[in-house]
């Protein structure tokens, strides 16, 4: 578990150097998994009907909600690999 937790890491600074934006809907699988993996599922209350971002993040989040997290972990890993090939 913790070379995962040591690749999950090094991902998370990598994802700040990529060479171009990622799309909305990357970004949100993105951020949803980190959260996973890193918290586990969703917790507090849903942001505001007119918090469009936060609404959107929290809706992406709540999608993992029973996912392990270290399998959010290693989909985190391996999406972040595969946008920095």
């Amino acid at each position: 578990m913790s070379d995962l937790k040591a690749l999950f890491e090094q991902a998370s600074k990598d994802v700040h150097s990529l060479a171009e934006r990622p799309d909305n809907d990357t970004l949100l699988r993105l951020y949803a998994l980190y959260k996973q993996g890193s918290e586990g599922d969703v917790s507090g209350p849903k942001p505001g009907f007119f918090d469009f971002v936060g609404t959107a993040k929290y809706e992406a989040w709540a999608k993992l909600k029973g996912t392990a997290q270290d399998q959010a972990m290693q989909k985190y890993v391996d999406l972040v690999k595969k946008l920095t090939a």
